[in-house]
C-alpha cells in the first residue's frame, strides 16, 4: 500500500489519477467503488509517484500491473 507521508497531489495530479483510474475501470466493467478498484487506486498511486505522471503513462502502468 502507498505510504504518502509528506505527499501533496495538486489539482491537476488528481485529474491525471482520476482519468487514468476510471479508463483502467472501465475497460475491465469494475464499479470504480469495488474492492478491485481500490487496489488499482492504491497502485496509480504508487506508480504516478514511480514517473508515470501522465494519463497515457499511467493507464499504460496499471494495464501491466498485476492488481490483487
Amino acid at each position: 500500500m502507498s505510504l504518502l507521508v509528506d505527499s501533496s497531489f495538486s489539482p491537476e495530479d488528481l485529474d491525471v489519477l482520476r482519468s487514468a483510474l476510471d479508463a483502467w475501470c472501465a475497460e475491465r466493467h469494475i464499479d470504480i467503488k469495488s474492492v478491485e478498484a481500490q487496489f488499482a487506486a492504491s497502485a496509480a498511486l504508487d506508480l504516478y509517484q514511480a514517473g508515470h505522471d501522465s494519463r497515457e503513462k499511467l493507464l499504460h502502468a496499471l494495464r501491466d500491473h498485476r492488481i490483487a
